[in-house]
């Protein structure tokens, strides 16, 4: 009979880092410069998923850096690196967009593709597959927090837009 465990692997992830790196750049600059109208918007955020999203802003952090994948490249494991990856540029993608697009506050919420709020969406699926790639249920979990507040928090802002 074969048994199913976790198989976690602590260590320092440097794809964990590059993937923060994707994901606090952009968002760098746009702490620089935000949008007019967005602090009204953002006076309006449920505090429960506000709580949901500082929690899995912490978490995932700190799961992108000290899980890494135990089975490296041996498969299917990369296929869940992949489109991780391409979750990752398609987020890249959506903050060119909307820096071209003229920094305002409708370009953050516009759909890309089928998928609404995709500065909140993509990274978010991004890190989870993240987690299934490094077999890390605490990785994903944090995931599924973090969307739970991240997303609900912008999809409350692209409905009171």
């Amino acid at each position: 009979m074969r048994q199913f465990g976790v198989k976690m692997q602590f260590g320092f992830s440097v794809v964990g880092m590059a993937f923060l790196a994707l994901l606090f750049i952009p968002n760098v600059l746009w702490a620089r410069s935000r949008p007019s109208g967005y602090e009204e918007v953002a006076r309006h955020e449920s505090r429960v998923l506000l709580a949901f999203e500082r929690v899995g802003q912490a978490a995932t952090t700190c799961a992108a850096i000290v899980f890494v994948c135990p089975q490296g490249l041996s498969l299917p494991w990369p296929l869940w690196f992949v489109a991780a990856t391409v979750l990752m540029l398609l987020y890249e993608l959506a903050w060119v967009r909307y820096f071209r697009g003229g920094e305002e506050l409708a370009g953050m919420y516009a759909s890309l593709g089928p998928i609404p709020v995709p500065l909140a969406s993509r990274p978010v699926a991004a890190f989870g597959l993240l987690g299934v790639w490094c077999q890390s249920p605490v990785a994903v979990i944090s995931a599924v927090i973090l969307g739970i507040g991240h997303i609900g928090i912008h999809l409350g802002h692209l409905s009171a837009h």
